[in-house]
């Protein structure tokens, strides 16, 4: 299985946006819209070209996924982080590895271009072995209520989210 991991172009954008929905068409705890999502956040001042990244098996795109630019505020300071949502693999290909390779390829970028932490809500059995822990290890906090161990954070660099505390404000495409 030879699995290339690429940024995605304005021509992948709609391909992109069939796997997100087929990734996402039987899952639980979703609205099934994700593949909107994805096309709204491109849209928007938090979207990041280096952070959306494909995934394509012998030519195929089979997975996708996005990392976009959220804040964590705290009485007035604004604190810079990235949102992880979402990654998708088409149904076919889900546990072989390839969103794996995805969420590592992406988090090597963030790390890369400057960003010190990642959020996400996500499986809490999933994103720990990519260094995730729950956000309020750090005092961070969704702004939506959400079970602890589904809020995760990640930092990039030792000690990143050391100083940081406050909710986090994803974009507001996220609200829409």
């Amino acid at each position: 299985m030879n699995i290339i991991i690429r940024q995605e172009t304005e021509k992948d954008y709609k391909l992109s946006e069939t796997v997100v929905e087929k990734a996402f068409k039987n899952a639980e705890h979703t609205d099934h819209k994700e593949h909107l999502l994805v096309a709204k956040l491109r849209k928007g001042g938090a979207f990041i070209p280096e952070l959306s990244l494909v995934a394509e098996l012998d030519g195929e795109i089979v997975g996708h996924i996005m990392l976009t630019k959220l804040l964590i505020e705290n009485e007035g300071s604004k604190y810079d982080s990235l949102a992880l949502a979402p990654v998708s693999v088409v149904p076919e290909h889900q546990n072989k590895g390839i969103g794996s390779a995805l969420i590592s390829e992406s988090l090597k970028i963030a790390k890369e271009i400057g960003f010190k932490s990642v959020i996400v809500l996500g499986h809490d059995k999933y994103y720990p072995r990519f260094g995730f822990k729950p956000a309020s290890t750090w005092g961070i906090k969704a702004p939506f209520d959400v079970p602890d161990e589904f809020f995760m954070a990640l930092e990039l660099g030792d000690g990143a989210l050391e100083d940081i505390s406050g909710t986090v404000v994803y974009s507001k495409e996220f609200s829409e």
